[in-house]
């Protein structure tokens, strides 16, 4: 594999602040859920913010295929870092941080999701061989979900510590020869700002010769979106691969950050620990699927295995809506990371074959949006008062096994065309 110096600085970068980031990212809805009792709130709040980042998603994804995507990565953790380093020094210097400076901390990283994955995937593919597509999407992925399972077991420590030298962690009681207190809010996103920086640090030494050559489109904002739009109209099995695709990863992050924390909560009855607990459960799932996605492509076609992983997904949505254990919860955890991130792996791969490399960016973006539309009706129906009374939170699953059954159908009838897709370039 060529630039493996470039790979392996910006997987270094990667882990470093996706680390603090993950803890954030899992600190902020249980603080509004338990800390706060703010669960409906929180809901509202993600609804608007969801729906205002489709517009910038659009945007993000013009931007990566116009400029350097060295300095995307730049600019975007210099952000960052700038704006959640000022929340959590505000907070440190009054005591305490209100909710709605969580919830900044919140959309700010979310709107660096919304340009940092598809910039790193479009990264990828620039300075990469066509042959190691499959190979570097899997080694992305675990990379990232070995970050994410540090990050969940330093969130469960952090934000419920210990009780009498107890650590509750995945389930077990460990016996610590020392009391941990559990770490204030702004502590968390001031050690989440420190990490951005290092990042920056580390990608200003990226050195790097791309493998394809990238035409530049010069045009205005407008006219660049326009024609990844024209694009999907024009190879429309892309576009439904991409959205129907897309479908396990639209639930998973209102799953993971609106239905988890109530789904505990209130229906679980459990603390931090076993919220925390979940997303290490869920990045071993994903770890997995790094390991073992390509031998399960060697078996059966992409698409094929794409609707194998969203079946097992809506089995694991009707196995929490019917049965109260969070032994249960613990196994679908696990089974939705591997879904998840074996899913982005499979798809990815199939776009890097399918998408020249100038237009990715934006075809990303409209696969994004699309998902953000369907993210937002979903989170204001769990929004709703039903869903936070009583044991109705686990109709939630439910209704997330109705999306992806609804979403798993174009897969099915179409899957012969989309085996057969041939190479589309611009």
């Amino acid at each position: 594999m060529k630039n493996k110096k470039a790979i392996g600085l910006l997987f270094v970068a990667n882990i470093i602040s996706g680390f603090a980031q993950g803890i954030s990212m899992i600190a902020i809805p249980w603080y509004f859920a338990d800390i706060l009792d703010m669960g409906e709130t929180y809901a509202k709040a993600y609804a608007i913010l969801t729906f205002v980042s489709l517009f910038w998603g659009l945007y993000s994804g013009t931007l990566i295929d116009r400029y350097s995507r060295k300095k995307m990565f730049l600019y975007s953790n210099l952000a960052c870092a700038f704006i959640i380093g000022s929340i959590a020094l505000y907070g440190m210097s009054c005591g305490q941080t209100p909710w709605i400076l969580v919830m900044a901390v919140f959309g700010t990283t979310m709107f660096h999701y919304n340009v940092h994955y598809p910039n790193l995937y479009a990264f990828g593919q620039e300075i990469t061989e066509p042959k190691n597509y499959a190979k570097l999407n899997a080694y992305i992925e675990i990379q990232g979900q070995s970050t994410s399972i540090f990050a969940g077991a330093f969130a469960a420590i952090l934000l419920a510590g210990t009780k009498n030298g107890i650590l509750n962690l995945l389930g077990f009681k460990i016996q610590m020869p020392f009391d941990i207190q559990p770490w204030q809010i702004h502590e968390i996103f001031l050690m989440d700002a420190f990490t951005y920086i290092l990042a920056f640090i580390i990608i200003l030494f990226i050195k790097y010769k791309p493998i394809l050559k990238k035409n530049i489109d010069h045009g205005n904002m407008f006219s660049r979106l326009i024609k990844g739009f024209s694009f999907l109209k024009e190879n429309s099995m892309i576009f439904i691969f991409g959205v129907c695709s897309y479908a396990i990863f639209t639930f998973l992050i209102v799953e993971m950050f609106v239905l988890v924390p109530v789904y505990v909560s209130n229906y679980l009855k459990e603390g931090g620990d076993v919220f925390a607990s979940s997303e290490v459960y869920y990045s071993i799932g994903a770890l997995l699927a790094g390991f073992g996605i390509r031998k399960l492509m060697d078996k059966n076609n992409i698409i094929t295995n794409i609707i194998i992983l969203m079946v097992a997904t809506i089995g694991g949505c009707l196995l929490l809506t019917y049965f109260k254990s969070v032994t249960a919860f613990f196994v679908v955890s696990l089974i939705i990371g591997l879904s998840n991130a074996g899913t982005r792996i499979l798809r990815i791969t199939f776009l890097f074959e399918k998408v020249s490399n100038d237009i990715i960016g934006r075809t990303g973006s409209v696969f994004n949006s699309v998902s953000i539309l369907i993210r937002t009706v979903l989170i204001t129906s769990l929004s709703l008062p039903y869903f936070n009374s009583g044991d109705n939170i686990r109709y939630g699953y439910l209704l997330g096994a109705i999306f992806l059954c609804i979403a798993i159908i174009p897969l099915v009838k179409y899957r012969k065309k989309l085996s057969e897709l041939k190479s589309i370039n611009t």
